[in-house]
């Protein structure tokens, strides 16, 4: 007699028991770091945003009317994605002091929930 050559079914269920266990354990992982990676990228682009505002008051002596006015100027190559609402016209601008010419002297994030800190994203 000739044996066929293939896999039993218990050496294909022993495998699919050791890839479930293996994803059991790195889909967590994965999910995780996701997240911080969005949270990191949102910061940054908070911190990039705020250092353009910042410069932009610097040279004119008032700060700019929209977002756009800092694209168009040149001081941001385009309207950063907010990572966590995954849009960009959820940005939250923030009005400069009374007295202060101009529209925008912070901005913020329009995104809902809260960071893996605890903190509010709107809050950043």
């Amino acid at each position: 007699m000739h044996r066929q050559k293939g896999f039993t079914l218990l050496e294909l269920m022993v495998v699919m028991a050791i890839i479930a266990t293996l994803m059991t354990i790195a889909l967590p992982r994965y999910f995780n770091s996701l997240e911080t990676s969005k949270e990191t990228t949102l910061r940054q682009s908070l911190s990039s945003m705020r250092e353009a505002l910042d410069h932009y008051y610097g040279d004119t002596g008032r700060y700019p009317d929209s977002i756009d006015q800092l694209v168009e100027q040149r001081y941001l190559r385009n309207p950063p994605m907010d990572p966590i609402a995954e849009r960009k016209d959820t940005w939250v601008m923030v009005a400069p002091p009374e007295g202060v010419a101009g529209g925008v002297a912070d901005i913020k994030s329009g995104a809902t929930g809260r960071a893996r800190d605890g903190s509010l994203y709107s809050e950043w």
